[in-house]
Formats: C-alpha cells, sequence, structure tokens
C-alpha cells in the first residue's frame, strides 16, 4: 500500500486543526464584558468553543496517533485484530486505527451497553 498519499492528508488536516485550535484557544482567552448580559453570552459562547476545542483535540491526537504509525511501519494494520484496513476505508478516515470488522463490534457493543 502507499501511505505517502495519506501521509499528507494526514499532516494537511494536523496543521488545519492545530491552527483551529489556537484560534479558539485565542477566542477563548478573552476578558469578560462588564455588562452582566453580554457576560452570560460571552459565557455560554466559550462553552461552545471548548466543546469544539475538545473534539478538535480529540481529532489532533489521533491524527498524531496515525503519523506515529506511520513512523512504526504498523499504519494500515487493524489495533485490534491486526488485519489490513481497507484503502477505502483510510481514504475517508487516515487516521482510522481499526479496520470495519473491530469498528463495527466496537459501536455495537456501545450500542448495546448504552440501551441495558
Amino acid at each position: 500500500m502507499n501511505i505517502k498519499p495519506h501521509q499528507k492528508e494526514l499532516e494537511h488536516r494536523l496543521a488545519t486543526l492545530t491552527r483551529r485550535l489556537e484560534a479558539i484557544q485565542r477566542d477563548i482567552s478573552h476578558s469578560y464584558n462588564k455588562d452582566s448580559a453580554e457576560q452570560a453570552q460571552e459565557r455560554e459562547n466559550d462553552e461552545v468553543l471548548m466543546e469544539i476545542g475538545a473534539t478538535t483535540q480529540a481529532s489532533i491526537d489521533a491524527i498524531e496517533a496515525a503519523i506515529t504509525r506511520i513512523e512504526r511501519g504498523i499504519y494500515g494494520n487493524c489495533c485490534n485484530c491486526h488485519d489490513s484496513i481497507d484503502v477505502e476505508r483510510l481514504s475517508v478516515m487516515p487516521e482510522a486505527r481499526e479496520c470495519r470488522g473491530c469498528a463495527n463490534k466496537a459501536e455495537n457493543r456501545i450500542t448495546t451497553s448504552t440501551v441495558m
């Protein structure tokens, strides 16, 4: 498998998400308006930004892990069963760490445990 396109995509996504996270952190670190109504709105906005920041950080972590797998020569292998991950899956989600089968099993476990 040629991993160069995946590596370039991962590096591009990492740079984009890093810039986004930096912008979010700058936006959150502002001083609040003295008007209490405005301040309440600003705090609500910050809560939304913090959620977006947490999601962005999780994506950064997944991408960095994928880049580490490339460096270790294990990129494209499922972290659970060690089978190859479909090229189509990696094309859509280059940070994927599981094959479709293992990802579906994990999803089913989550769905089952949530229902019970």
